[in-house]
């Protein structure tokens, strides 16, 4: 058995950062992933992608980020449990959750806070003729995690959001030939993000072709072409390519966590915008994993979200009791 102040179900960096937003308030976690490392889709999906809009880093790679998180959390000393799903969550007088995980880990905590990005996810897979033949290694993939994998080779790429835009930027130097495929004239992503695709393509280092739709891969014994249809003139083109890389998105799964008698609209929790509180006292969610007016599924946003749930749990666990909040740059960052 495991007993601790609050217990964090989710170590992406939503969840990650709510253990130092915690510790200085000297309430010790506990964290559980079904992943089997910290760092969530971050780690798992797209650990040498760039990302942007980190406050203080023009650019960071994912796995840096996960791995600045884990340090600046260090000093607070909290647990973790990998490799194992939550699947049931029981309250057992005022303050006391136990949790229960697939593998009978039991967890004691005073608070509970869900963390977990979009609850257990795959890809969205396009349909495609031939597609699922070429899976495993052989030419189609639906994350990139080693970007050195694909240099000099050649590379088409499906989607018109964040993700495709950004690993089509940062591939663009890497890749022999590398083909951006979309769907529509115009994108998803960050309008930035899109200025740059536009300027690659300009300046002929990547191709790009939209209004666009996949429709056929093919090969002998690995993939070698990838056939599209302009949505417009109807028009057919066989793409010869080493990888393909469809960025269609994940379909979120809440699993067990739909069952614990939260409010839940449309695969997200509900929560109290003054501290992101759940409809049942004691449990929180904060990130990508929850749903209110306006909301923003950005990282940055899940980390102010953190910091308003980790002063609620404070005054949960500690009725009655006065806290001043006191700046880092006064108290510094204290060890338990």
């Amino acid at each position: 058995m495991i007993s601790t102040d609050i217990v964090i179900i989710g170590a992406g960096p939503v969840g990650l950062f709510a253990i130092f937003e915690a510790g200085l308030l000297k309430m010790r976690c506990h964290l559980v992933d079904y992943l089997p490392q910290a760092g969530g889709q971050l780690s798992e999906i797209y650990p040498k992608k760039p990302i942007y809009d980190i406050p203080g880093y023009p650019s960071v790679l994912a796995q840096e980020l996960v791995d600045n998180l884990l340090k600046q959390a260090e000093p607070f000393h909290p647990g973790y449990t990998f490799g194992e799903r939550v699947e049931k969550l029981e309250k057992r007088g005022d303050r006391d959750f136990v949790l229960s995980t697939n593998l009978r880990t039991e967890i004691h905590a005073k608070v509970v806070v869900i963390a977990g990005g979009l609850g257990c996810f795959e890809p969205r897979k396009p349909e495609v003729a031939g597609l699922t033949q070429f899976e495993n290694g052989k030419g189609v993939n639906y994350m990139i995690l080693d970007p050195e994998k694909y240099r000099g080779q050649k590379m088409v790429i499906a989607g018109g959001g964040d993700s495709a835009l950004d690993w089509a930027i940062f591939l663009s130097d890497i890749c022999s030939e590398l083909t951006l495929v979309h769907r529509s004239e115009s994108f998803r992503g960050a309008p930035d993000s899109v200025n740059k695709v536009m300027k690659l393509a300009d300046e002929g280092k990547i191709n790009l072709l939209l209004n666009t739709n996949l429709t056929s891969v093919a090969g002998s014994h690995k993939l070698e072409s990838v056939s599209v249809v302009h949505a417009k003139t109807q028009e057919t083109q066989t793409i010869l390519t080493d990888h393909l890389i469809p960025l269609f998105g994940l379909s979120p799964k809440l699993g067990p966590i739909e069952h614990f008698g939260l409010n839940i609209d449309k695969s997200a929790i509900e929560v109290n915008t003054e501290d992101y509180s759940t409809n049942i006292e004691g449990v929180y969610a904060i990130g990508d994993i929850n749903t209110y007016k306006n909301k923003l599924k950005l990282i940055l946003c899940g980390f102010h979200e953190a910091a308003l749930m980790s002063h609620s749990a404070y005054k949960y666990m500690n009725p009655g009791i006065k806290y001043t909040m006191k700046y880092t740059t006064v108290q510094g960052v204290n060890e338990f």
